[in-house]
């Protein structure tokens, strides 16, 4: 019997869950799901074979050692800063780790150590990062096997709300972490390079310098940039190549509306605002505003942001209730960010029966036989409804997929890495068809940069 700690039991963990206990029975598994609580631990579970939930404070040294220790592999959803941890009990014990995370300049120290145990530490397995190294390296391998040389790559990555479940005119409903959408694009300028040029577009100007995105059968979409691209260089061995861009992916129009609260500085995180408890949502609108004894908020905005009452933009900000006189923040010491994302989650939270989407592309240009080719790949997934999302099946699967795969020894390659070897991302990308997660990939006639492709 080989038993499995999963470490946090919130809405990723959930298909994660499922996974392990589907196949508990015939790969001799035992799975302990531990939270915080009892009853967050259990959460997920629904009896499910072989599994237990157990109550767990990852602060507590003892503990966690000793948990660690009774297991064969330790799967952290925790949020990132609070890996490390875990890793170096892991370390200590001898146990494989597995997590959705960005790998941490702590966690890659710890590389050699866990070479010389000979234990795999598997990071950044989720959906992005994690499918989307996978099924980029998947076709870049496959050039470079023919001889191809990389001139473009381009990735594109997006948390969206399903046709079917698209009631607002945002066009979008929170399906993952809320404050990490209100708090996108911040902390550095986007940096990217396109034919060989460095290009940086600070965050005051990120949603007004967006790319479209037609793809097939769901039609057009738009992105805006990642903050840092130019790192993917050295990941996938692109150190020479000319374009290279990662992006968010939302519906039209979203990205010109959200710059709204951009400029008016609702996004802010910096500092905090004195009795923001009692603000109501139409005084927190007001405090970014300039005074007037005789205009309303609603005037003053309009004027501020220069947009007519029949515009489009007004409507979305009309539809946000952002006027209201009643309802307050609620939040002690809150900053902007933190009061616009009280206000968006009223009108942004899934409904049960809601259903998310994901979408994943990808651009591949490269020179073969001394002619420009270029490769387009797209994923699209529909989750179920509110608990079994798109989101929770691409960040969940692949770390399960990959834990199994670990303690299997068909990935066996040790060290603190992501999945970005054949070893790794050909069994779990095979597996993940079977869920539905599916690439198609077209030869398209070779673009490279098309500046009329650019909105905003």
């Amino acid at each position: 019997m080989r038993h499995i700690l999963v470490i946090g039991a919130g809405r990723s963990a959930t298909n994660l869950i499922q996974y392990l206990a589907q196949h508990a029975q015939a790969q001799e598994l035992e799975i302990t799901v531990a939270d915080l609580s009892q009853e967050a631990a259990n959460k997920n579970i629904n009896g499910m074979p072989k599994t237990r939930g157990i109550a767990f404070d990852v602060n507590d040294a003892a503990q966690r050692s000793s948990l660690i220790s009774s297991h064969d592999l330790v799967i952290s959803m925790l949020p990132a800063y609070m890996h490390l941890e875990v890793a170096k009990d892991c370390l200590a014990h001898g146990k494989h780790m597995v997590t959705a995370s960005y790998i941490s300049p702590d966690m890659l120290a710890l590389d050699q150590e866990v070479r010389n145990k000979n234990l795999v530490f598997m990071n950044e397995c989720g959906l992005d990062p994690g499918i989307d190294h996978m099924s980029a390296m998947k076709v870049i391998d496959s050039i470079r096997e023919q001889g191809g040389e990389m001139l473009l790559f381009e990735s594109f990555t997006g948390g969206l709300i399903a046709p079917e479940s698209d009631t607002n005119l945002w066009h979008y409903k929170f399906t993952w972490n809320p404050r990490n959408v209100v708090l996108a694009g911040q902390g550095g300028a986007a940096e990217f390079i396109q034919e060989g040029t460095y290009k940086y577009i600070p965050y005051h100007r990120l949603f007004r310098r967006t790319e479209f995105l037609d793809i097939e059968g769901y039609g057009r979409f738009e992105a805006y940039a990642n903050r840092n691209s130019l790192k993917y260089r050295s990941i996938y061995g692109l150190e020479d190549i000319l374009t290279l861009y990662r992006g968010t992916i939302r519906h039209v129009g979203f990205s010109k509306a959200w710059n709204m609260f951009v400029q008016l500085g609702m996004t802010d995180d910096s500092y905090r605002i004195p009795n923001s408890e009692h603000l109501t949502y139409k005084e927190f609108v007001n405090l970014f505003l300039p005074y007037s004894p005789t205009d309303s908020v609603a005037l003053k905005l309009r004027h501020n942001l220069k947009i007519d009452q029949d515009d489009l933009m007004w409507g979305k900000l009309e539809e946000l209730d952002l006027f209201n006189t009643e309802k307050t923040i609620g939040i002690k010491n809150a900053s902007p960010a933190m009061a616009l994302q009280k206000i968006l989650m009223d009108k942004w939270t899934l409904e049960p029966e809601d259903k998310d989407m994901i979408v994943m592309y990808h651009k591949f240009g490269y020179v073969l036989d001394g002619v420009k080719q270029q490769i387009d790949s797209h994923m699209v997934l529909i989750g179920e409804d509110q608990t079994n999302t798109a989101m929770a099946k691409t960040v969940g699967l692949p770390v399960a997929i990959a834990a199994l795969k670990i303690l299997n020894g068909v990935i066996k390659n040790p060290g603190v890495q992501l999945p970005i070897t054949k070893e790794v991302y050909t069994p779990i990308l095979k597996e993940l068809e079977d869920y539905g997660v599916v690439f198609k990939e077209k030869q398209v006639p070779y673009m490279g940069y098309n500046p009329n492709n650019v909105a905003g």
